[in-house]
């Protein structure tokens, strides 16, 4: 029988090609009218056959099994009439997981999810354990889909995946040894329906744990996942005494031994001191060493548009946080610097309003530089506040630097997607990357 690959995006792709290498019969299905010309490629590379346009139940005939996309949901009609016949559903990270315990050798899982900070945390626990000598990799949502991490994986690695509410919802047999809740605030709520609905989703990472297992969650906020399933031995981190906390001296702490100085982490805001103290817990339960640890955090550089420092001149120091689509991620992007900050805002415009900026910026703010498609937006909600308006995206950059004075952060935080001057909020964030490198000269 064969399986059918719904959604030909990433992890699609990765999943169609593992199983036509396996030599199983597959055969994908997209919306789209037909794939681009690299996507032919490679499916014809892999000897995959592709369904364009619509998604026929006559594909259903004789399909021992459904993998999804995560932006695919289960109520989705072609996905209620597989599981209306009885065929197993499954995601990519499913199937993945399915090929790396059926190996047995020696590897492990360590998962994180959370409404922030996932991916920060996922790829700083991989650090974590590489800077102890293990191998380890980062996969899932933050790009690398599980099932081309496993296939090119060897014995004994730590498969470190970041988990959305949309791949937990695709899981049956899924186990991790370790397994992190960071955080929850609202989001994906026209996918889920609640917040409670969402929630329920993010528990799943803690389903299939037993006592052996590790189960790291927020001290200040029990209520996230008192009521988690699996039976995993609860570590908690936070701002009070705990498993893994920070004291009032800024000091980070794992089970009751000194690790270093929030001042020594290269990621600046009190969130990534949580995702620090939150990578600890894993990467100790995954075997590193409490030197390795401390070592590692001290060097970890962060992801690439997430904040990430990019140069100072002048007394002028620049940040880079293409990664900052929405409103959310902004604030958490003010709150993390200590100002007074040029903030670059504007994009493709997201509907929501820019109001709620307006109290983290409060005495912080030198200046704001509105650009892009989403200038009458923020002029509306934000115009009374200093600001220039410089549509095009260079030119904005310019303007912010020009603005800037010794002492200020100039920050890149859109808030908006990208998708009116650049393809991706990668390529925003590169060309961000090379003005500011042709500013330091």
């Amino acid at each position: 029988m064969r399986t059918v690959v719904m959604g030909a995006g990433r992890s699609g792709l990765a999943a169609a090609r593992f199983l036509a290498a396996a030599g199983r019969p597959v055969v994908v299905t997209d919306s789209r009218s037909g794939p681009s010309p690299d996507l032919e490629l490679a499916l014809a590379k892999a000897g995959v056959p592709g369904v364009w346009g619509s998604h026929p139940e006559a594909l259903l005939e004789g399909c021992g099994e459904l993998v999804i996309s995560p932006g695919i949901p289960r109520s989705a009609p072609f996905v209620a009439e597989a599981l209306a016949r009885g065929i197993p559903v499954i995601g990519e990270v499913e199937l993945a997981h399915r090929v790396l315990r059926a190996r047995n050798d020696g590897s492990l899982v360590l998962a994180v999810t959370g409404t922030n900070g996932k991916s920060t945390t996922t790829d700083l626990v991989a650090h974590l354990l590489r800077t102890a000598g293990s191998p380890s990799v980062a996969c899932g949502n933050l790009g690398t889909p599980v099932i081309e991490a496993v296939a090119a994986g060897v014995p004994g690695t730590a498969y470190v995946v970041e988990l959305s509410s949309y791949q937990l919802e695709s899981l049956a047999g899924f186990h991790a040894e370790g397994a992190a809740f960071l955080n929850l605030t609202p989001d994906h709520l026209a996918r889920h329906g609640t917040l409670e609905a969402y929630r329920q989703a993010k528990l799943r990472i803690f389903e299939r744990q037993g006592a052996g297992d590790l189960r790291v969650v927020p001290a200040a906020h029990p209520e996230w996942w008192e009521d988690a399933p699996g039976m995993g031995r609860a570590a908690r981190f936070g701002w009070t005494p705990c498993e893994a906390w920070c004291d009032g001296e800024g000091r980070l702490n794992l089970h009751g031994a000194g690790l270093l100085h929030r001042d020594e982490l290269r990621l600046p805001g009190a969130h990534n001191v949580e995702n620090a103290l939150a990578a600890a817990l894993l990467a100790r339960h995954g075997g590193a060493s409490l030197e390795a640890i401390r070592e590692g955090l001290r060097s970890y550089p962060g992801l690439a548009h997430r904040i990430a420092f990019c140069g100072e001149k002048g007394g002028v120091r620049a940040y880079n946080d293409s990664k900052g689509t929405n409103v959310d991620a902004t604030l958490t992007a003010i709150k993390a610097l200590p100002g007074p900050l040029v903030l670059l805002l504007g994009g493709t415009d997201k509907g929501a309003s820019y109001g709620p900026l307006r109290t983290a910026l409060e005495g912080k703010l030198r200046r704001l530089v509105f650009l892009g498609e989403a200038i009458p937006q923020l002029t509306r909600d934000l115009g009374d506040l200093p600001h220039e308006v410089v549509p095009a995206f260079d030119d904005a950059v310019h303007a912010a630097l020009t603005l800037a004075r010794p002492g200020d952060q100039v920050l890149l935080s859109p808030a908006c997607a990208s998708f009116d001057q650049f393809d991706n909020f990668e390529q925003r964030g590169e060309r961000f990357e090379a003005l500011i490198r042709a500013w330091l000269q």
